[in-house]
């Protein structure tokens, strides 16, 4: 087949495996990902993302590194397919995609990667495997965070570590809210605690998902409270304790405030 025939071809096939289908936070850690990488995906699992950027020829190769054996055959076969995929549809170039066994970054040389990506994992390992990394801080130029969980712990040390977070964005995946950080070396302008709980960067946008958690958790703590004052008025307490979660939900609550007041 000629190179035209080929890149005719191309043109009438799908720009991905027609198999890979991204849910909407792999996407966006997909979208943060910048042009020409040479990336490195942390936690692989199947190898969905770095798939996804080398069919859509956004990066020119990938590593897919994971702790556990199981994932990486399973990222194997994938890869596989993707590799099927793109012969069959005539591709000028393949971008390739090795697999690695690693615990966190341990296995990435420096140089080997200017963007990382770590997600599906919790904010303690993130930073965990962050501090354990330190050796390849300085020739990763792009790092593209989406914990689970401790969010206020993550860009609190990724600002007293010479980090910045240079693009946030907050999204709802079945029913659940989850965050992406595209994060650079740099320094961090000034954050107020409200920043670090809820992420500036998505304040100053104003972004709309972020707006709706709010609003939830508004709603959510506004009932603790009520639940609290209900049970004082019973005779039931307050107690130490129940004073204690009553304090800790009206700062909360003054957070949340101050948050969606910024974001008018």
């Amino acid at each position: 087949m000629s190179r035209e025939q080929k890149e005719g071809q191309v043109g009438k096939l799908p720009a991905r495996p027609p198999w890979l289908r991204l849910s909407p936070r792999l996407m966006q850690v997909a979208a943060f990902v910048p042009d020409g990488s040479r990336m490195a995906d942390i936690g692989t699992d199947h190898g969905y993302v770095p798939i996804y950027l080398a069919s859509m020829g956004k990066i020119k190769a990938a590593l897919a590194m994971d702790v556990g054996e199981g994932p990486l055959k399973r990222a194997a076969e994938h890869i596989r397919e993707y590799e099927q995929w793109a012969a069959e549809t005539g591709l000028p170039s393949l971008c390739p995609i090795q697999m690695r066994l690693s615990d966190g970054l341990k296995g990435l040389k420096p140089g080997e990667a200017d963007a990382v990506v770590m997600a599906g994992m919790g904010g303690e390992l993130e930073i965990r495997i962050l501090e354990e990394g330190r050796p390849v801080w300085e020739y990763v130029k792009t790092w593209i965070l989406s914990p689970h969980s401790d969010l206020e712990k993550v860009r609190r040390y990724l600002a007293s570590n010479g980090f910045f977070i240079e693009d946030e964005a907050m999204l709802k995946d079945e029913g659940k809210f989850y965050t992406v950080m595209k994060v650079r070396r740099g320094q961090e302008e000034p954050y107020g605690a409200v920043h670090f709980r809820y992420g500036k960067r998505m304040m100053e946008k104003k972004d709309p998902v972020l707006r709706e958690y709010l609003l939830k958790e508004e709603k959510r703590v506004l009932g603790i409270l009520e639940g609290l004052e209900n049970r004082a008025e019973r005779g039931e307490g307050p107690t130490e304790n129940q004073r204690r979660a009553k304090a800790a939900q009206e700062a909360e609550l003054r957070q949340i405030k101050e948050a969606l007041y910024e974001m008018q």
